[in-house]
């Protein structure tokens, strides 16, 4: 018989906190954490789009390794493929409801790698989010809507995994 998955009288609730935060990052690492996932389910994000349209996207990806990927994120549920030729059979590819809700987790990525990426001169603004009105770059943080608060590092030991 196996242990019950919850903390033990040993364990601290911290300690659990940080095995369920574990848990929960392995499984989207092992859904979209490849080379190509995040970036096919960001050129979806802007609406439906055919292979073609995703293959000059993102460029430098093989048309096999493409179809893998569509595959493996069909099989995930996180974007369905919809027919619009039968002959030969070709779809058009939009993202679900779970795949939408990965578009904040794309933003803060894009923002770490704009932060700490290598510099690139061609996206000039580093690709960063900014405000519109001020043009000053957007800051990512949580927000709790029960309590209308933005929750910061300070209040980090009251944050849990539900």
């Amino acid at each position: 018989m196996t242990a019950p998955a919850g903390p033990t009288s040993g364990e601290s609730s911290s300690a659990s906190a940080r095995t369920a935060a574990a848990d929960a990052l392995a499984e989207a690492a092992q859904r979209v954490g490849d080379r190509w996932s995040l970036q096919v389910i960001g050129a979806l994000l802007a609406g439906p789009r055919r292979f073609g349209d995703l293959q000059e996207l993102l460029a430098g990806i093989a048309p096999n390794i493409l179809s893998k990927r569509l595959e493996r994120l069909e099989a995930d549920g996180l974007i369905v493929g919809e027919p619009y030729s039968r002959r030969p059979v070709r779809h058009a590819y939009r993202l679900t409801a779970t795949g939408a809700d990965l578009a904040g987790a794309l933003r803060m990525l894009a923002h770490w790698g704009a932060v700490h990426g290598a510099a690139r001169p061609e996206h000039g603004d580093g690709g960063m989010l900014a405000h519109a009105r001020c043009g000053t770059a957007l800051d990512a943080r949580w927000f709790c809507p029960t309590c209308e608060a933005v929750v910061d590092e300070d209040d980090s030991t009251d944050l849990r995994w539900i």
